[in-house]
């Protein structure tokens, strides 16, 4: 472990992305064409890519004087937040072009998005985290109401701007009173900071510091807000909401929770256990009843992040690489269902209710396989990627002795599954509209579809690869 107090290295990756926001911001005003800003936004997120694998020697290196730490666990979410981000992009070309969003604004208030999910990614203080973490929200709140024209839209962005203001004054708060404890903001040193003589003092902040995290990860009871804005927010940045930045409230549970608040452990697990009980329920018994696609993701979502909840819960190496594995594969297979729903819209027609897909198979074959094996990997179904990631998760959590939560989680999936293989039935079973389906993308997005759903099969049945760099990461960033 090195540390120092102005070393650039370990944030190149963040530098280089903000210098090319910039410039993303600067070409589309003096050359007037956006397609230039779309390639640039394509070749930054590539060029961190290879710079955060040129960095990436899994030595823990602190920048900063210590506000800023790299690390492989970091170097590894970060990776996929670019890919999550190139491929996001590239969904939603045609989607952008044909509701007048194909500008460079949507590319910089990305990048800047991208950039505050590295930022939270890396984050070892208060100040660093809390900085990322309204860089990525400020971006978001945005990009919701890009389609100016669009009053739900409005409406949503309204909505989550509300709401995320009161989930950052929950954070702020616990961190203070945390301060308070400590005397201190560097993360890493709350762990011998953090007075256990005082534990009513410490679970109070605890509280509004997980209330605030839930809001992020859209964890219940603070879920509110996901049905409404993944509904209510043009698809192309529903697609974007729904996965990379689940990775970044992945890295900053772990960063407070696990490597700063460790002694508090007892604490935060009996809240996270509760969370996860009540997303699991929550997002799927409400799934059920949605016949709008968005609506329903938006609830499985919810769901979802009770699994993540489930293996950051068991205090072990085994849940926290699980955990780290399931975030990924959710991130992953999130893109390919709401790419589907961009891809299948087109001018004038959004593809979003469950309607919209009725007899797919019938006229698009391929679309409805890649729909269908993306269906059967969230609903956890061998031998796509979904069953394997929850799978070791349940094994973490039986072997941290948390069997009662393991049998929750079971009955809350075979009911979830219900929903899934509804879409299924959908593609396959239904009568087809008379209108056809009309995809808005090219034969480009059509391959990158085709990859992602394939992928699910792929990691499903070779997944050792992904799951031993998670365990690998883990282990050698929380040493």
């Amino acid at each position: 472990m090195t540390l120092s107090m102005l070393n650039l290295m370990p944030a190149l990756p963040e530098i280089f992305v903000l210098s090319l926001a910039c410039v993303v911001l600067l070409v589309e005003a003096f050359s007037k064409k956006a397609a230039w800003a779309y390639t640039l936004t394509q070749w930054t997120l590539v060029g961190a890519g290879v710079i955060t694998l040129f960095n990436a020697d899994g030595v823990k290196t602190y920048a900063f004087n210590g506000m800023f730490v790299g690390d492989l666990m970091g170097d590894v979410l970060k990776l996929v937040i670019y890919a999550a981000a190139v491929v996001a992009v590239a969904y939603s070309r045609r989607y952008l072009h044909d509701r007048g969003m194909f500008r460079g604004e949507y590319f910089a208030l990305v990048l800047f998005a991208v950039l505050g999910m590295m930022v939270m990614v890396s984050a070892s203080h208060f100040l660093t985290l809390y900085l990322g973490l309204e860089l990525l929200s400020l971006s978001l709140y945005t990009l919701v109401a890009l389609q100016r024209d669009s009053a739900v839209a409005s409406e949503a962005a309204m909505k989550y701007f509300v709401l995320g203001a009161l989930a950052s004054g929950f954070l702020l708060y616990g961190m203070s009173i945390l301060y308070g404890m400590t005397g201190t903001l560097q993360m890493g040193q709350l762990i011998q900071a953090v007075d256990m003589t005082h534990p009513g003092l410490l679970a109070f902040g605890l509280v509004f510091v997980v209330a605030g995290l839930a809001f992020k990860l859209g964890a219940a009871p603070f879920h509110m807000w996901v049905p409404d804005i993944y509904h209510g927010a043009p698809s192309a940045v529903t697609l974007f909401i729904g996965s990379a930045p689940k990775l970044a409230a992945f890295a900053i549970v772990m960063r407070l929770l696990v490597d700063g608040l460790h002694p508090a452990v007892g604490d935060w697990q009996q809240m996270l256990a509760i969370m996860a009980v009540l997303s699991l329920a929550i997002g799927n018994l409400a799934a059920i009843m949605q016949s709008n696609l968005k609506r329903m993701l938006a609830y499985s979502t919810i769901a979802h992040m009770g699994f993540l909840l489930l293996g950051l819960l068991t205090d072990s190496y085994a849940g926290y690489s699980a955990a780290m594995f399931y975030v990924i594969t959710y991130a992953i297979t999130s893109l390919g269902a709401f790419g589907m729903v961009v891809y299948l819209s087109r001018a004038g027609f959004e593809a979003e209710r469950l309607d919209d897909f009725k007899g797919l198979n019938a006229k698009h074959p391929w679309l409805a396989a890649i729909m269908a094996m993306l269906m059967f990997s969230m609903a956890g179904i061998p031998p796509f990627v979904g069953f394997y990631a929850k799978f070791v998760v349940l094994q973490a959590l039986v072997g941290a002795g948390w069997l009662w939560l393991a049998v929750a989680a079971v009955v809350f999936s075979l009911i979830g599954a219900f929903y899934y293989l509804r879409v299924v039935k959908v593609l396959y079973f239904d009568a087809p509209h008379a209108a056809d389906i009309v995809p808005s993308g090219g034969s480009d997005v059509r391959a990158l579809l085709s990859l992602n759903g394939i992928g699910m099969l792929l990691l499903g049945l070779m997944p050792q690869p992904l799951l031993a760099l998670c365990a690998y990461a883990i282990e050698v960033s929380l040493q």
